[in-house]
């Protein structure tokens, strides 16, 4: 999605997506934050039915859980990541969503209930928890439809999972939100969708905004309590709002579109996604 690599083959006519994969992983951790995505060529993929691989990290699925097991080196900073990262899910999901209105941009949650289990020898740590599983696809670079978008997910006391994507389209084009609330069995139901409200800007000034319902007692709508990731265009944050009558702690994620589109972010990528060819 976020390849200056593949967006420069796309506008030359010669894209082929599987030539450009990657296996991002972000760990925000105190005293054990890595990030890393490193781009590699077709010749280090192998896919079939039940496994995808990308160079010496890659995702499996066997009997009910998806294991992905990660062994790369993080940047800028050059550290080691490696270690396995376990998808248990509740119930699987077959909803999807058009994200704008040709349709070629699609999403939906592959697992939106589920637990999750982290060990990594580096660095050290072990996590277990709530977790997600989704799938972005699209038949075009996201610069084309969109100006920028803002995501939530939340996990509800009755252990449903609340999702809002927020979509603002190129050309005037009118915004589409969707907001859906998805059960432990996989089946998802609308979700009453309150006003959107103006969070803080980030440190590199890009906009965030989040549906929120309105707070008791007259407190914010809504407060981005930890920025974790705070870049020229995408930033991801834990937001506290209120969805269906309940305040939640989200996880919650602003793309620039525009911003990401522009040259000297363009040029700024490759320091943090090097590619192998």
């Amino acid at each position: 999605m976020f390849s200056p690599y593949y967006r420069r083959a796309w506008r030359r006519g010669r894209a082929d997506a599987e030539d450009h994969c990657a296996v991002n992983v972000a760990l925000y951790s105190p005293g054990a934050a890595r990030w890393t995505m490193t781009e590699r060529a077709k010749r280090h993929v192998d896919r079939g039915v039940d496994h995808f691989t990308v160079g010496p990290s890659g995702l499996r699925w066997h009997d009910d859980s998806l294991t992905i097991t990660l062994d790369e080196v993080a940047n800028p900073l050059p550290r080691r990541v490696r270690g396995t990262v376990r998808v248990r899910p509740e119930g699987l999901c077959s909803y999807v969503a058009a994200l704008d209105d040709a349709g070629r941009h699609r999403w939906g949650p592959i697992a939106p209930c589920a637990r999750v289990e982290v060990a990594f020898d580096h660095p050290a740590l072990r996590w277990s928890g709530h977790g997600y599983l989704d799938s972005n696809e699209g038949d075009e670079p996201i610069t084309e439809p969109f100006t920028s978008w803002d995501w939530l997910r939340a996990p509800l006391a009755d252990g449903s999972t609340a999702v809002v994507y927020d979509v603002r389209q190129c050309g005037g084009r009118a915004d589409r939100v969707i907001g859906a609330r998805f059960r432990p069995d996989g089946s998802a139901e609308p979700l009453a969708l309150p006003a959107r409200h103006s969070l803080r800007r980030t440190g590199w000034g890009i906009a965030r905004t989040v549906r929120a319902e309105a707070a008791p007692a007259g407190g914010p709508p809504a407060t981005a309590l930890r920025t974790l990731e705070d870049t020229p265009f995408y930033a991801r944050s834990l937001v506290r709002t209120r969805l269906g009558g309940e305040s939640v702690d989200a996880m919650h994620e602003t793309l620039s579109a525009t911003r990401f589109g522009s040259s000297w972010v363009q040029a700024l990528l490759p320091w943090r996604m090097p590619r192998r060819p």
